[in-house]
């Protein structure tokens, strides 16, 4: 088996409209396709769904996209109808705790994530640490208006990778 990269990360949201907004608006992305459309398809439900899915009894998929991020991974949103949902998750509980988006200009990065409804955490850091550390590599935290966690991410400086390394960290490619 060879295993390619990461494929695509999955979130939901409580509006894939309002969410497909931002994240054109923070992050420039793109509409790939919709798998599920509520305009042209009923909604998912049922058994087998549900167990294809993990899903609680009873919950119906009614919209689900891929959005296509700069030259990376790219982002599947689900919208369900369920009796019970959760709200997002904070760093320190157990799964997916965030994903980061590489940007070159951090500032305006964060300009665009808080003009599109997006709310940092603080204000942008220096990466700190011998091997992540540099004169220009700096990151952020936030979240999104539906409160997924985001990085945003630089590294321009480069990273000091240990002896030990086996493989350096994937990067994207400038476009």
């Amino acid at each position: 088996m060879v295993v390619r990269g990461l494929d695509h990360i999955a979130i939901t949201v409580p509006d894939i409209d309002a969410a497909t907004k931002f994240l054109k608006e923070a992050f420039g992305a793109k509409i790939a396709y919709d798998l599920v459309d509520p305009k042209t398809d009923k909604p998912l439900k049922g058994t087998e769904i549900e167990k294809i899915l993990g899903l609680k009894s009873g919950t119906q998929l009614v919209h689900m996209r891929m959005m296509s991020l700069g030259q990376s991974t790219s982002i599947e949103l689900f919208e369900y109808r369920a009796k019970t949902q959760h709200k997002a998750a904070i760093s320190s509980d157990i799964g997916l705790q965030h994903f980061a988006v590489y940007v070159d200009d951090i500032q305006e990065a964060a300009r665009r994530f808080k003009a599109a409804g997006g709310v940092l955490y603080s204000d942008i850091n220096p990466i700190f640490g011998e091997i992540e550390g540099g004169e220009k590599n700096r990151f952020v935290y936030g979240k999104t208006p539906w409160g997924t966690t985001v990085e945003l991410v630089t590294y321009s400086s480069g990273i000091n990778y240990p002896s030990y390394s086996e493989a350096n960290r994937y990067t994207p490619p400038k476009p």
